[in-house]
């Protein structure tokens, strides 16, 4: 499914260029990199960027979105998500929320979306528990949709085109 222009692709090319000078400083934003980054050589070129990017245009069905999800929660990638990851997720989320809560009320959040996704009780949650979790709260894809992405024009009006950049290259916190 074509979700991009060729004028937008253009213009993400710049956005692209404006991030590979990025830090990846934390587990999250390692995640996404590490998701992003499809063949896993530590660099993500720029077909990848623009494949993985599109999965969060709004016009993306969310299918594929669930999928996504999925494989952000999937921390340690066994193909399923475990309690420990979903905490970590939980915990990553409310800190880039800028939210903070005591550790009694995560363990709540995190024991009763548990409770309340891993109906198999096998103390994981595989993808057809997750895609019949996010069915019954939908609000859980609203992190995976940019509305500014159906107009990339109009969203990164400022980017000067460098076609130099090859990669956004992972980074450690000390550089």
């Amino acid at each position: 499914m074509k979700v991009f222009t060729e004028e937008e692709v253009d213009l993400l090319y710049d956005l692209f260029n404006k991030l590979s000078n990025s830090v990846v400083k934390d587990g999250f934003i390692q995640k996404i990199f590490d998701l992003f980054d499809v063949n896993h050589n530590g660099c993500i070129e720029f077909g990848e960027f623009v494949r993985s990017l599109s999965v969060f245009h709004p016009r993306t069905p969310d299918k594929d979105k669930v999928k996504y999800a999925f494989r952000l929660y999937d921390l340690r990638g066994t193909g399923y998500i475990e309690r420990e990851e979903l905490k970590e997720m939980v915990v990553a989320l409310l800190h880039e929320s800028d939210l903070h809560l005591s550790s009694d009320i995560v363990e709540t959040i995190v024991d009763t979306t548990f409770k309340e996704t891993d109906l198999k009780g096998d103390g994981k949650i595989d993808m057809e528990e997750w895609e019949e979790y996010v069915a019954k709260n939908p609000k859980l894809l609203t992190n995976m949709t940019l509305p500014y992405l159906m107009d990339v024009n109009l969203a990164f009006p400022s980017f000067v085109v460098n076609k130099e950049a090859e990669c956004l290259q992972r980074k450690g916190p000390e550089e």
